[in-house]
């Protein structure tokens, strides 16, 4: 019964809860500390900061955690699963939608003006990054002209030029 109410509840957030983490957290608390009275105030406070201070989502961080308290790992695996799925079928419908018309033009005009827009924010996402506090040393001017340079000249894999990059850093800084 547990992973039912878990499946539900987790459902019913992620398929109204727009805005992201953050904005998920109201609803988040009203289920589990008003509704089911799974934690207390004191409980969900607790969970916010360890949601905050790991990795990933706090959303998805609090739909384990209140998973695993209630059901152990098969109820962090049913919640955690529960809050991704309204996402997962929006996005397979989009994807569908998508490349059942990707030749309409109502659909070719609008990525055509995407695109520059996307590349804009990525390439200004990059510049953001190029401060004193990212290029700590010779060899991080270094890395990035070098990965630049691979991917213009010879268009090369970026998830290898990621792992590369790694490797040099995590050397440069282990010696």
């Amino acid at each position: 019964m547990i992973y039912l109410q878990l499946l539900w509840v987790f459902f019913r957030i992620g398929l109204f809860g727009f805005g992201g983490g953050y904005a998920m957290i109201s609803m988040i608390r009203m289920e589990v500390v008003d509704n089911y009275q799974w934690m207390s105030a004191a409980e969900f406070a607790d969970l916010l900061a360890i949601s905050q201070m790991t990795p990933g989502p706090i959303s998805i961080n609090a739909a384990t955690f209140v998973g695993f308290t209630e059901a152990g790992f098969l109820g962090s695996v049913v919640a955690t699963f529960s809050l991704c799925l309204p996402s997962v079928m929006l996005m397979a419908l989009v994807l569908a939608l998508f490349f059942k018309h990707k030749e309409s033009e109502y659909v070719k005009r609008p990525m055509a003006y995407m695109m520059p827009v996307v590349a804009g924010l990525i390439i200004a996402g990059g510049i953001l990054m190029c401060d004193r506090e990212t290029f700590t040393s010779w060899l991080s001017f270094v890395i990035f002209g070098g990965t630049v340079a691979a991917q213009l000249a010879w268009k090369a894999n970026p998830i290898l030029l990621i792992v590369i990059s790694g490797v040099l850093g995590w050397a440069y800084n282990l010696f």
